[in-house]
């Protein structure tokens, strides 16, 4: 299983919508680091989002890690920080087109 880290800048421009005076990384953030991580790594391209669980909240400057698993269609992947589970879940490998 691959491990990748990830680092989100603390001064991200979604940090001054969600929440003002309380940032927390948004969820598609999370998800589009994921997937552009998991691309490079694997040179597949993602085709869509099977599922995604959110466990916990990410604040500015966390430090995370991607684990992902590929199978024959999907790519399941675990973000986490401080060893706990952050957000989990599968995406859609793209199919070549017939």
């Amino acid at each position: 299983m691959p491990t990748v880290p990830l680092a989100i800048a603390t001064d991200h421009p979604a940090f001054a919508g969600h929440f003002p005076g309380h940032p927390v990384v948004p969820g598609v953030v999370l998800l589009d680091l994921a997937q552009q991580a998991i691309e490079a790594g694997t040179g597949r391209r993602l085709g869509g989002l099977a599922m995604a669980k959110f466990l916990r909240p990410v604040l500015p400057g966390d430090a995370l890690q991607l684990d992902y698993t590929t199978g024959a269609d999907t790519v399941g992947f675990e973000l986490r920080s401080a060893d706990r589970i952050v957000a989990n879940g599968r995406f859609v490998i793209e199919s070549a087109a017939p």
